[in-house]
């Protein structure tokens, strides 16, 4: 996505929420030292939150002003061969600027780790009282469908935390990775993506039969939230399809939302874009599980 802007800080705020991925600052003489042939800087600000997405990009970069306004600088324009590039490409990676794969791939791990463990106990956990008989003894009283999943999620939700606490444990004192937000906000965010994924396992075991059902369907949604999410390739190098597709799953959102609060120290304004798509997948997903759950055994 490319995007025009006269401000500054419009363009770190488009930083800041990850929407883009360089900023690219022009300074108000360029235009006019150019023409004079005085030299100029101009800097490119680059979200080095992901140094894969960006080191190719850094590479061209270093070849730029050799190669640049070759088609606008004609006759009595045309630099000599024998000076040096007309402008100086000034690189700034914000957010890592050390380039440390650690800082990214932790807090992505983090959310891989409890997509594959809040959507398989809670699949695997109601298809297993199916398969034991004891939710007949569930259907026999005046639940709630509602109360049910509720009363399902809630002891998950402390496991998740607790894998969390150690994930983030391991970050900080085991691979430094900086933490520059607020922890009670990344604690809020978690809980809306834990039971993102535990919606997502109540509706699977809400629809398989069978425990082997449950795995299957954990899977077909597990292998395409990693693949398609930004943790093993960069999102923005992926084709638009794929992009679509990661666009729905919860974890794309979940990876920008953590490294956007850890190495950026992003608030809830920065957030937002980021934590409303979860509430609406965590609703709709949570409204097919209520209709599919069935009050009745067959």
């Amino acid at each position: 996505m490319r995007v025009v802007t006269s401000s500054e800080a419009s363009a770190h705020t488009l930083l800041q929420q990850g929407k883009i991925q360089f900023a690219i600052t022009l300074p108000s003489d360029f235009s006019k030292n150019l023409t004079r042939g005085k030299k100029t800087q101009v800097l490119f600000e680059a979200d080095a939150t992901d140094p894969t997405a960006i080191g190719n990009a850094i590479s061209a970069l270093q070849q730029l002003a050799k190669t640049a306004l070759s088609n606008e600088l004609k006759g009595v324009l045309t630099p000599p061969l024998s000076l040096e590039p007309l402008f100086e490409v000034i690189i700034h990676k914000r957010f890592n600027p050390e380039g440390i794969t650690a800082f990214n791939i932790i807090p992505g791990l983090m959310g891989v780790i409890l997509t594959m463990t809040m959507t398989m106990y809670t699949a695997m956990g109601i298809t297993r009282e199916v398969e034991g008989g004891t939710m007949e003894n569930l259907l026999s009283t005046p639940v709630l469908p509602i109360e049910v999943m509720i009363g399902k999620i809630m002891p998950y939700v402390i496991i998740g935390y607790m894998q969390v606490s150690l994930i983030l444990f391991a970050a900080k004192w085991v691979f430094g990775v900086p933490f520059l937000g607020n922890l009670f906000f990344l604690l809020f965010c978690i809980f809306l993506f834990i039971v993102a994924n535990l919606t997502v396992g109540i509706t699977i075991s809400s629809i398989a039969r069978t425990q082997a059902q449950a795995m299957q369907l954990t899977l077909f949604f597990f292998l395409p939230s990693l693949l398609l999410s930004g943790f093993m390739f960069p999102f923005r190098g992926m084709p638009y399809w794929a992009q679509f597709i990661g666009n729905v799953l919860p974890l794309s959102y979940f990876q920008r939302l953590i490294r956007g609060i850890m190495l950026k120290g992003n608030g809830f304004t920065d957030s937002w874009p980021n934590i409303w798509p979860l509430l609406i997948f965590t609703l709709v997903v949570l409204l097919i599980g209520l209709k599919n759950y069935r009050q009745t055994l067959d």
